[in-house]
């Protein structure tokens, strides 16, 4: 599985931490920035292209990291196939959630909110943990995605 990485100047030293726990997983990691703090950066301008790509590509995934990872994921959840949940801590139940009924392709971190241990406790529940495939999850994910 591909996995993509980005952040805005909040997350960024979150998902440069995170990037040295994923290069020792079984995955190909693609880091779409930010590469540099910005305070002033954009979060969208960011985002969008990350979207775009977890959208177009079934074997695709992306972690995204902001300070409370609620903008980024607003963002991605605009297109249609993108599944983003946000996560800050403590209970890891919503990870599994995300993944088993809503077959959450993008995790959005709130890095002002949570510690390396717990982004990584986080990722790697959410990598190792299957969509149940279950048809009525199925079919309010189709019909989510196909609001007009």
């Amino acid at each position: 599985m591909k996995i993509i990485l980005a952040s805005d100047h909040a997350g960024i030293e979150l998902k440069n931490k995170m990037k040295g726990i994923l290069a020792k997983l079984d995955h190909t990691m693609e880091d779409m920035g930010a590469f540099e703090f910005r305070e002033e950066d954009d979060y969208p301008v960011i985002m969008i292209p990350v979207a775009i790509k977890v959208a177009g590509e079934a074997e695709t995934r992306a972690i995204i990291f902001g300070k409370s990872g609620q903008g980024e994921a607003m963002v991605a959840n605009r297109f249609p196939g993108v599944h983003a949940t946000v996560y800050y801590a403590p209970n890891l139940e919503i990870i599994r959630l995300a993944r088993e009924h809503n077959d959450s392709n993008i995790l959005s971190i709130g890095a002002g909110f949570i510690n390396e241990a717990e982004a990584e406790e986080a990722v790697r529940l959410w990598l190792s943990t299957p969509f149940s495939g279950e048809e009525r999850h199925i079919r309010r994910l189709e019909q989510a995605d196909n609001i007009q």
